[in-house]
């Protein structure tokens, strides 16, 4: 183990360098123009419009209302968002309550053109007791029993039941995304459907291998060390998938602090789960996380992302090389 996890860990380190470069490759070049109109596409936040960009390629014009190192729960859609969704053919949005601000934008722009919601046809999860290191609110609920019905869930609601509308960070669930993108393209654009349908498979290869790789190297993370704690409930997919458990400070949305008390709280319980890293997230304030892992004694990480990509030069720059990141960081610090 020891030998295998230093080369997992350079594995990852060129995985997070190269990212930017893989989506480059052969199978993502751009095919020759067809004289079909380029499809005015907006997506709610940078992943989701990253996504667009990958299987839309010259064919989508796509203008994305949450930027990058953006925060989408705290998002007060503008005047200029306004317009863009008034000019849009397609609105491609996260769904599962994520884009709480969503409706309003739609009605008041007078939106008449194709809605789609990246995320049907995910297996929802739902908040679990102890995911949420909240001493201050002890409200419990019991789980939806339909996904239908998660969609009117209001996403700042942190209790037990509630929805987790982040399904992007399993990479099977990126697949599906990508699908549904296709799918919306298509029937925006016919003409264009193959082409498409053809760069999403394209893009879903890159996904499988990719989501391979983190397994194989995540399990070489002593079990000792696979809890660890972040700013805010965004990570509770990875954990199904990929089998480090992520404990956060806020809940499903990180506008929230503790308090004095919660924080004491906090401590204690890191301290009793043995966790073995403390990571920030690109859009919130590192202080709390680092006064976390001084007093438990716990190693800080570095930077993971949620909701947000880096910037376009950055490995984080998009999703694949988000994933690469995430994923690289948490081998890097864990196996240490």
């Amino acid at each position: 183990m020891a030998r295998v996890v230093p080369l997992l860990r350079r594995r990852f380190v060129l995985l997070a360098v190269t990212a930017l470069c893989t989506l480059t490759a052969p199978g993502f070049a751009a095919a020759p123009r067809s004289a079909t109109a380029v499809v005015n596409v907006v997506a709610s936040f940078s992943i989701l419009g990253d996504m667009v960009r990958e299987i839309g390629a010259d064919r989508v014009q796509v203008t994305t209302l949450v930027g990058r190192n953006a925060d989408p729960h705290s998002y007060e859609p503008t005047p200029e968002d306004v317009q863009a969704l008034t000019r849009a053919q397609l609105l491609v949005s996260n769904g599962l309550g994520f884009e709480a601000w969503i409706p309003r934008l739609v009605e008041s722009s007078g939106f008449a053109g194709t809605q789609m919601e990246a995320s049907r046809g995910v297996q929802v999860r739902h908040l679990q007791q102890g995911e949420v290191l909240d001493a201050g609110r002890k409200e419990s609920r019991p789980a939806h029993g339909q996904a239908g019905h998660d969609h009117e869930h209001d996403h700042d609601d942190h209790s037990v039941g509630s929805v987790d509308p982040h399904a992007w960070q399993d990479l099977s669930n990126g697949m599906i995304y990508a699908r549904n993108i296709a799918q919306a393209l298509a029937h925006v654009q016919p003409a264009d459907s193959a082409y498409f349908r053809q760069r999403a498979t394209n893009y879903i290869e890159k996904m499988k291998k990719l989501d391979a790789e983190v397994k194989q190297a995540l399990a070489a993370v002593p079990e000792e060390k696979r809890t660890v704690i972040t700013s805010h409930d965004a990570f509770g997919y990875f954990q199904q998938a990929y089998g480090i458990r992520f404990i956060s400070i806020a809940g499903v949305s990180n506008e929230a602090e503790p308090s004095a008390q919660e924080l004491a709280a906090i401590i204690d319980q890191a301290r009793k789960q043995k966790v073995a890293g403390v990571f920030v997230e690109r859009s919130t304030n590192p202080k709390l996380a680092q006064q976390i892992a001084r007093e438990t004694g716990s190693k800080v990480g570095g930077t993971l992302y949620s909701d947000a990509l880096g910037k376009a030069d950055e490995p984080a720059g998009n999703y694949l090389g988000m994933f690469s990141w995430n994923a690289g960081r948490l081998v890097y610090v864990l196996g240490q």
